[in-house]
């Protein structure tokens, strides 16, 4: 797979090297679901994203966190746990 600005899939770039970011479309692909259940999370909190102009990508050290510890502690892991607090939340 090729990456652009460290997001995964997008022609021009070194292969072999990691992406730092994936398409709402990757990550669906990868969790086995739809990009629009995928928007409604990140869309709800559930879920981590960075916006760019509009457009949303998911970083790929949250996916590997969220994986890695669902594999360190044996459980299910709430993904929500890795998106930030609103701003002027307090938190």
């Amino acid at each position: 797979m090729t990456q652009v600005n460290g997001v995964a899939g997008r022609p021009g770039a070194s292969d072999g090297a990691r992406p730092r970011f994936y398409s709402v479309a990757q990550v669906a692909a990868m969790f086995g679901m739809s990009p629009m259940t995928v928007y409604r999370a990140i869309a709800a909190g559930e879920f981590p994203a960075v916006r760019v102009r509009g457009r949303l990508i998911v970083p790929a050290k949250a996916i590997e966190a969220i994986a890695d510890l669902a594999i360190a502690e044996q459980t299910v892991v709430d993904a929500s746990g890795w998106v930030p607090a609103p701003r002027g939340s307090g938190e």
